[in-house]
């Protein structure tokens, strides 16, 4: 905090050391602090400046990603799903690796949460919400990949649209959207 900022504070609180609280400052009377302006100003400009370069790094890393994918033969075989695009095929890759220790579709699925959980007893099953279990970030990509798929299938004629759009009339847009990542992390 600037010299000259301190010495506005303690103009303002009565000389007082700075409020603690939210509500104490919430009752603080700006009058003295309205002069900054100007160095807020510059402060302001040094964050969106900040940020600005931080979007630039997140572009690059956004190219080097679409050129590790366009370079790795499994990435382009998991491309050709719909839903699946460069990120999402990396980061299965990375995170996943060639796949060889889940058994079969529906064990990766369960890794990454996208099966509903089970609560059995005494013969009778009942299925509740998807467990969320695994990686976050993996599911999260599955699930946005997956409403771009629904949202397209509207429009088209092939047998996996038409599942989609069926599945979404009869058990609702969200069960939908998790068949729909659940489908395409068992393919």
């Amino acid at each position: 905090m600037g010299a000259s900022l301190r010495q506005k504070l303690r103009q303002t609180t009565g000389g007082n050391s700075p409020p603690a609280t939210p509500r104490q400052r919430c009752q603080l009377k700006p009058t003295g602090l309205l002069d900054t302006r100007g160095g807020s100003n510059t402060v302001i400009g040094d964050l969106l400046s900040e940020v600005s370069r931080l979007d630039e790094r997140i572009a690059q890393y956004d190219q080097h990603i679409k050129t590790m994918a366009r370079q790795s033969t499994e990435a382009q075989r998991l491309m050709q799903l719909s839903g699946i695009g460069e990120t999402t095929a990396t980061a299965l890759l990375s995170t996943i690796g060639n796949g060889r220790d889940f058994k079969c579709g529906r064990q990766l699925c369960a890794w990454l949460g996208l099966v509903p959980g089970q609560y059995s007893s005494g013969g009778k099953q009942r299925l509740g919400r998807i467990t969320k279990a695994g990686d976050p970030y993996l599911r999260s990509l599955l699930v946005l990949g997956a409403r771009a798929v629904l949202v397209a299938a509207k429009n088209k004629t092939d047998p996996i649209s038409r599942w989609a759009v069926s599945l979404a009339q009869r058990r609702g847009y969200w069960k939908a959207i998790v068949a729909i990542a659940a489908k395409n992390a068992r393919m």
